[in-house]
């Protein structure tokens, strides 16, 4: 799974630090800005790798309620993959309109697909 999150850059002693305002504890740096971009998405993933056949993510904010970051510093989207183990499937009966069912259809709409991608983007976008 793909997942973005704010971080702030500060400058400070000839290097960049980073940290996660949405993670509790998660921090990098780097001697260069892309160094230090490397590195955060290297502590995303080691962050966020899920160690439960149930995990959950930390919803991130936007990058425009990330505030007070003083100079020489600036906020930065991070994007980072982690595999998360999906585990076994499980079967869900659901209600939709007769419409939508035909509609669905008739496009050729892979509803199993579909639903999971809406819901993985609902838990992770809120």
């Amino acid at each position: 799974m793909r997942f973005v999150y704010p971080a702030v850059f500060k400058y400070e002693d000839d290097s960049f630090w980073v940290s996660f305002p949405d993670l509790d504890g998660c921090f990098s740096y780097g001697e260069t800005a892309e160094q230090a971009l490397l590195n955060a998405q290297e502590a995303l993933a080691l962050y966020l790798e899920p160690d439960t056949d149930n995990p959950s993510f930390p919803i991130p904010s936007k990058i425009t309620d990330i505030e007070n970051v003083s100079a020489p510093g600036f906020v930065s989207l991070v994007a980072t993959d982690v595999k998360v183990d999906m585990g076994k499937s499980v079967r869900k009966n659901l209600t939709i309109p007769a419409w939508l069912n035909n509609k669905a259809e008739a496009a050729n709409i892979n509803f199993s697909q579909t639903l999971q991608e809406a819901l993985k983007q609902k838990l992770l976008l809120q």
